[in-house]
């Protein structure tokens, strides 16, 4: 064992559905992998919140939930959500929302890879090369109204686009940054705005914005795209892409469609990142309908804590964490590559133990 062992204090919130179901063995591989990469030790406090817990005490994201998210040094997340528990402006109950709001997580991190193993979603051999980002920004836009939107008269319903100039360099620098950083690995070096620039003027603001970020980084290749375009081109060729930038309500969209490249929303991870603090959690609802079943497959979870543990050797600069974060995301590959793991929502048999199960023994090898 390291004589410099550093512990994190990591805020876990189970939240609602399948997400009790998914935590725990997440958790278990998180201290397997630390352990065996040695140097770093997890610390983790369960935090309440979400719709179950609205419908039970009225109060879905309590003020000790949101402090000891503030004091973590990194916030794990599973899912939150049920559809018939709703606020009574019928809106769904989204405490992940008004995390990354209060927190000011703006870079919505959604990496597009595919798992060895499993059925191409695509027909082409190049499917296999697939491995994109897409970073959305989680704190404006569209989803500004968030709890904020208006019905006049029962005749007009408004929600309000909001873009900034401070958001806007800050997400773009991000997204500069990890184009540079994938370019060392092998990657392309590129980043494509997606916006709808040719519309609205909120969206000419966002291109302008981006072009002048471009300018201080010619480094990278930078390109556009409309939005539309870019939900056909990532279907008919999503392997000339690498690192793509865009709106929240865009990127909530594209993101899911980046997911079914993927094989599905339960093979995909994602983060959401601020200058201080990030939040990590699978793509994936709380899917209330096989709550219980022993369904859920537990890989996107497994994939956003090996996220969580790079972006803790980022601003740490504890290299045991991305060693660890390295050993499951092999782990997750090595379970999968034989193509006889195949989850339930992808037409297999495999549930949340059988996949534990087959990463853990990867991991332990």
């Amino acid at each position: 064992m390291s004589s410099t062992l550093k512990t994190f204090d990591i805020a876990v919130f189970s939240g609602d559905g399948i997400g009790p179901e998914i935590t725990p063995p997440c958790l278990e591989l998180l201290n397997a992998a630390c352990e065996k990469a040695d140097g770093v030790k997890l610390n983790f406090t369960d935090v309440p919140a979400g719709a179950a817990l609205y419908r039970d005490t009225g109060e879905s994201f309590p003020a000790t939930s949101k402090k000891v998210a503030k004091e973590a040094d990194a916030i794990l997340l599973s899912c939150m959500g049920l559809p018939a528990v709703r606020y009574p402006d019928g809106t769904e109950v989204s405490p992940q929302i008004d995390l990354r709001m209060e927190l000011g997580l703006y870079a919505g991190v959604r990496p597009v890879r595919l798992v060895p193993g499993l059925d191409l979603p695509l027909a082409s051999e190049k499917a296999k090369d697939i491995d994109l980002v897409l970073i959305r920004e989680s704190t404006e836009g569209l989803f500004a109204s968030h709890g904020k939107g208006t019905v006049e008269n029962d005749s007009v319903a408004k929600d309000t686009m909001v873009i900034t100039r401070a958001v806007s360099e800050r997400l773009f620098d991000f997204a500069f940054k990890l184009a540079s950083h994938r370019k060392q690995n092998g990657s392309e070096g590129k980043v494509t705005c997606v916006d709808k620039a040719n519309v609205f003027q909120s969206f000419a603001f966002f291109r302008k914005v981006f072009d002048e970020q471009a300018a201080l980084n010619t480094n990278i290749t930078a390109d556009h795209s409309y939005v539309d375009a870019m939900a056909l081109n990532l279907v008919r060729h999503p392997w000339h892409f690498d690192v793509l930038v865009t709106e929240n309500m865009f990127g909530d969209i594209l993101s899911d469609l980046g997911a079914a490249l993927m094989g599905g929303m339960g093979m995909a991870p994602s983060a959401d990142i601020g200058n201080e603090h990030a939040v990590f959690q699978p793509c994936h609802g709380s899917a209330p309908d096989i709550v219980g079943e022993g369904k859920a497959n537990p890989t996107a979870m497994f994939l956003s804590s090996a996220m969580m543990l790079d972006w803790l050797d980022q601003t740490h600069n504890l290299p045991a964490c991305s060693t660890a974060a390295n050993f499951i995301r092999e782990a997750v590959d090595n379970a999968f590559i034989a193509g006889d793991l195949i989850p339930y929502e992808l037409g297999g048999s495999a549930g949340t133990d059988a996949i534990t199960t087959a990463v853990m023994a990867q991991l332990q090898k």
